[in-house]
Order: C-alpha cells, then structure tokens, then sequence
C-alpha cells in the first residue's frame, strides 16, 4: 500500500532504532507521553516500546475521548434514552461503557430504550428526519477532530428548522488537558510521573495545527513532536524528542508535516468557533474538574442543544472503586497495575472506559502486550 508500506518498513525500523540508542545517554532517563490512543496502539502493535532502550519509557495518556468521559455524563446520556423517550444516537465504542451501577447504553437498549449506533453525526440527523415525531439526540464525544462534524450537523439542523433533533455536547480539547496533567494537584503531590516530553496527536493536530502546542511548550519547557499513527512516524518522534531532550530544548516540532501544518484546517476552526464556546470547566475521567477544555452549544444554537431541551443535570459520580482507570488515564499507573486487568475487566466484560474504547490503554496491553512487562 503507497503511502502506508513505507511507514512500515523494518529495515528503516532498525535503523531508527539504532539512532535512537546511539543518541540516548545511558545515565539519562527520557520519560515520554504519547496523548494519542491512536499512537498507543501503534506501539502495542508495532513492540515498538520493545525496540527502544531501557531507560526511554513511553507513558500512555488521557487520549481517548470515550475514556476521558466522567461517569456522570454516561449517566446522563443514560437518562435522556430512558426517562426521555428520545432515540438516542452515539458512535459505537460508546454504547458499551459502564456507568454508574455498570448500566451502559447498550444496557439501557436491551431494556427497551431506543439508543442505536452511527457512524456521523449526519446518520443521526436523517433518523431524525426520518422519524418527526419522535425526538432525536445525538451524544456528541471526541477531541478537535470530531468537533466540525458535529457543528455541520447543528448548522443543518438550523438551516433546516429541524425541531426534534438536538446535540448531548461533550467535546474536550487537547491543549488543556496536557496541561492539566502537568499542573494536577495529584501530580505534584505524588511525585510519581516525570514527564520529559510528549508525542503530539495526529488527527486533532490537523484540525488546530501546531500552533497551539507553542505556548504549552514555552510554558513548560517541555518539548513536543506531532507523529502519525505509523510505526516509523512514532519511532522517527521519539528520535525527536530525544535529540531536543539532550539538547535542552522545549520546541514544537512537526513530524506528521504530510497532513499537520503550524496553521492546521482554518475552514473547519471557523465552522467550530462559529457553533461552540469554551465551557468555564468540564469534569475530565482521572482529570477531575479542568478549566477551558471542552466545548458548550452557543446560545445561537440553544434550540438544538439537549442539555438546554431536557435540562440535563450534569451529575458528577465516582469511578468504579475496583477500576485504575482514572490513575491509568493520567499516566499514574499502567493497566497492569490494575488489580482487575485482565480478570474481572476484560474487553468482554469491561468495568472501566480503558478497556471499553478501542483506542483505550487497557484494551491495547490486553490484546497485544497484556503479558509483557512495560512498566
């Protein structure tokens, strides 16, 4: 395959490798973060974590939206299929996350609620028009990336005066929960997660472009390389941060320059900023209560925001005790440092979001390192 092949070959993999060692000093220890559930996969699937050094050490983060998601707004979604009478639409991963009294979406459908599965969020606006009698929400999750889809959606419904379709908004935003994880009380207080630099998202880069990580990067001296989701682009990034690393820099660097500019997509950050405003603060699964990192419907738009429509009462609910999900998210502890990894929790019987989403940290040490040691 053009375009992929290249980003897979072994012999530019070893030699990668081999760069990597010769350019990592063996006193130092390089802790990076990959914020991408794309990237962490790639790792999994790749072993790249087995080809590089000992003392490089790749930290899963908090990129996966439907892990990121609190409880309390599953419970919600929860609410408005079962108490509303709405046919509640949402992407796949979503329908069997757990929340409170481990009651999923696809629970709540078994029980008679109508929740069914798309793929866009313009699936969800034809069942509305295919169904005006009854009232359609459609649960919206995701970082920058699935954003503009959802203002497309908004702005037909408007266009349209489409009055039984409305938008569960729960878009987070990158920049802030980086942040976030660098500033959070528990992270001080705890001592227990140096973070030298991180691996940039691929897909939300291209929508905000790279610009957005410089301020991060000056603020907090920590370097930054935005890869893509191949094993080559993780291994050529980690190459680039070591080098800035030793070189005691703090840089925005730009490995995925074939889809990600500084500027990124303008069109659809003006679709966005068109629909949305910044909310004061949006509770973050393992982040607690993080200022400016998710998106709410403006007033324009309030006729098709659900939370306006139903009066949605944004909960907030604990985590499962049993589950690490929350320390797994933040980069605390890895999935084997959870007690039910792998035995009560698996991807069949998932307790926790990591083991729920695709994209998850749980679900990518289960199926392709669940018996390595990669702490």
């Amino acid at each position: 395959m053009k375009f992929v092949d290249e980003f897979r070959d072994h012999a530019l993999a070893k030699t990668l490798a081999a760069k990597i060692r010769a350019e990592v000093r063996p006193e130092t220890r390089y802790h990076v973060m990959e914020f991408c559930g794309g990237h962490t996969h790639a790792i999994f699937r790749y072993g790249i974590q087995d080809l590089l050094p000992a003392n490089v050490r790749l930290i899963h983060g908090p990129g996966c939206p439907v892990c990121v998601l609190p409880v309390g707004r599953i419970d919600d979604a929860v609410a408005l299929a079962r108490d509303h009478g709405v046919i509640l639409c949402t992407y796949g991963d979503m329908l069997r996350v757990p929340g409170s009294k481990r009651v999923s979406l696809l629970k709540a459908k078994a029980e008679g609620a109508d929740v069914r599965m798309v793929y866009s969020s313009l699936d969800a606006l034809k069942i509305a028009r295919d169904n005006p009698d009854r009232q359609v929400v459609f649960f919206a999750i995701g970082f920058e990336t699935t954003t503009p889809p959802t203002a497309v959606a908004l702005q037909q419904a408007r266009a349209a005066d489409l009055k039984n379709f409305t938008v569960f908004c729960n878009h987070v935003l990158t920049p802030s929960a980086i942040a976030n994880i660098l500033e959070s009380p528990e992270v001080r207080r705890l001592g227990t997660l140096p973070l030298d630099g991180f691996v940039g998202p691929a897909h939300v880069s291209a929508v905000i472009g790279s610009r957005p990580y410089e301020f991060f990067a000056e603020e907090y001296e920590r370097p930054v390389v935005i890869a893509g989701f191949e094993p080559l682009d993780v291994m050529q990034a980690v190459l680039m941060l070591v080098r800035q690393l030793n070189e005691g820099r703090a840089e925005v660097e730009n490995e995925y320059s074939r889809v990600v500019t500084r500027e990124g997509n303008i069109k659809a950050q003006a679709l966005v900023a068109e629909v949305f405003e910044l909310r004061r603060t949006f509770e973050w699964r393992g982040l607690g209560l993080v200022p400016y990192s998710a998106l709410a419907i403006k007033e324009a738009f309030a006729a098709w925001d659900a939370e306006r429509r139903f009066a949605v009462p944004a909960r907030s609910v604990p985590d499962n005790k049993a589950c690490e999900c929350g320390a797994i998210l933040r980069g605390l502890k890895t999935p084997r440092d959870c007690k039910v990894f792998g035995t009560a929790c698996t991807p069949e019987n998932p307790l926790g979001s990591c083991m729920v989403s695709s994209e998850g940290a749980c679900a990518a040490y289960y199926t392709y390192g669940r018996f390595r040691d990669a702490g």
